[in-house]
């Protein structure tokens, strides 16, 4: 390990679920207007997960109104208050960028079966 990454290791978060592009996450942040401060819940789809350490990224894409919507989340950030997975996807690409040309039922993402690996674990 090298000076920089003995630096930034305490500042890792260990409370972030293992999540993968194609999964639905639910991402709560912290909003501050003035002095008051709330959480605001941005759920969709997570197409990207970039970098590493604690300069890592996620990009959750969603679709409001017709209109699609992304945000770039640092992960490690405190801004981040909690993540969510509320879905597995089954996709077979690392970044997710063309869901952005894909209208309706075409940017749907089939869902895993996590069932399968539940009965291969319990056989082992």
């Amino acid at each position: 390990m090298n000076r920089l990454d003995s630096i930034e290791k305490p500042q890792l978060r260990d409370d972030i679920p293992s999540f993968n592009p194609g999964d639905t996450v639910r991402v709560h942040v912290r909003i501050t207007e003035g002095n008051k401060e709330r959480l605001q819940a941005f759920e969709g789809v997570c197409i990207a997960r970039k970098h590493g350490g604690v300069r890592e990224t996620v990009t959750v894409r969603k679709t409001s109104f017709g209109v699609g919507v992304e945000r770039i989340f640092p992960l490690h950030a405190t801004i981040v208050d909690r993540i969510e997975v509320l879905r597995f996807g089954k996709v077979r690409r690392a970044k997710l960028y063309y869901l952005r040309n894909l209208r309706g039922k075409a940017a749907r993402i089939p869902e895993k079966d996590m069932r399968q690996k539940k009965k291969q674990a319990v056989k082992k």
